[in-house]
């Protein structure tokens, strides 16, 4: 699999998302198998959260985690807005922490902007990071506008990675956002890279496009989207599934390259967007 360079770390570009994971008890055993092997197969990225099934994603990621070597794994996770403040950001990390099994993340992210000023928010993660119980601090949900504001304020440059939705037929951050991401060397986390919301992903490789592209390279449209995801290699995927199937052609995907020629076809069936618009958010 491609390995991109995440400020200081150099991690695989495909890694696992964890929303909606951990709470059915009925597909818990499978839920973890597939993390499992997912690990195994080189998918080391984990990307979870405090509000993923109030806790319950972390507490599963806890339990497959210990059965590997720690060192070798890069751990996300995400603190709720309302956790911004001092006290309630420790109460919230050192919580995150144990419902995992460990004692860092290698990146906790502000899940969404809220109404703590940033320039305080910046500051309680930096003292996150400085205690060792995280090793980077990043956001997740900033749209241009925020990113310019955190930019501003001490520290914000020290941000490692923003969080959004990015998928080849939702490609908004494309017109402003991204370029202002890869000048500024911030790299992008892509969630939903397949477009998991409601099923719309499966009408998207139904696109002609995609299904050519598809063909051309033996594999399925999804992997496809994946594939385009990270062609630049700035950005780490994080698409989520409970079947080990679809997590071996995820990884697979990664090892995908994208032709001039297939990146023209897509761009032509899903093209970049000419304007500002309104952050996507699932």
């Amino acid at each position: 699999m491609k390995m991109i360079n995440f400020k200081d770390a150099k991690i695989p570009a495909i890694g696992m998302g964890t929303w909606h994971m951990g709470s059915d008890r009925a597909a818990y055993a499978q839920q973890k198998a597939t993390l499992q092997y997912g690990i195994e197969h080189g998918a080391t990225v984990i990307d979870t959260a405090e509000q993923y099934g109030d806790g319950d994603s972390e507490r599963l990621v806890g339990d497959v985690i210990k059965d590997f070597d720690r060192s070798q794994l890069f751990v996300i996770s995400k603190f709720y807005p309302f956790h911004a403040e001092r006290k309630q950001m420790q109460r919230a990390l050192d919580a995150s922490l144990k419902r995992l099994g460990t004692d860092y993340l290698d990146l906790y992210l502000y899940h969404w902007p809220g109404s703590t000023p940033l320039a305080e928010v910046v500051a309680n993660m930096e003292a996150m990071q400085q205690s060792g119980k995280v090793k980077h601090w990043g956001v997740s949900n900033f749209d241009l506008s925020d990113m310019q504001d955190l930019w501003s304020v001490p520290g914000g440059q020290h941000v490692m990675a923003n969080e959004d939705l990015y998928n080849i037929g939702s490609r908004g951050i494309d017109f402003d956002l991204l370029p202002w991401q890869r000048e500024h060397n911030v790299p992008l986390i892509a969630y939903a890279p397949v477009d998991e919301a409601d099923g719309r992903g499966a009408n998207l490789t139904k696109q002609r496009a995609l299904v050519e592209v598809a063909k051309r390279h033996a594999v399925t449209p999804f992997q496809i989207m994946l594939a385009w995801a990270i062609r630049d290699g700035q950005t780490l995927a994080i698409p989520q599934t409970s079947s080990e199937q679809h997590m071996q052609e995820n990884i697979a995907a990664g090892d995908i390259e994208l032709t001039t020629d297939d990146l023209q076809l897509l761009d032509q069936a899903f093209p970049k967007p000419t304007r500002h618009q309104s952050l996507d958010i699932i």
